[in-house]
């Protein structure tokens, strides 16, 4: 009973944190900007982590089942 709000988010961080990854690696791959006024290098950067970090937060949801 209680491991249907844990898969539920974290299936949602994962699909969060795959495709913030995956847009980043695209948007950095074609030398577009990943975020306006804000410097190519930072914003890929913080990006990154951000998805990670939702990937890590869907790992832990995950372990909770």
């Amino acid at each position: 009973m209680e491991s249907g709000p844990a898969i539920f988010a974290g299936a949602v961080f994962a699909l969060f944190g795959a495709g913030l990854l995956l847009w980043t690696g695209v948007r950095v791959a074609h030398g577009e900007p990943v975020a306006q006024g804000v410097r190519p290098a930072a914003a890929a950067t913080f990006t990154a982590l951000a998805g990670t970090g939702a990937l890590a937060l869907a790992v832990w949801c995950f372990t909770r089942v």
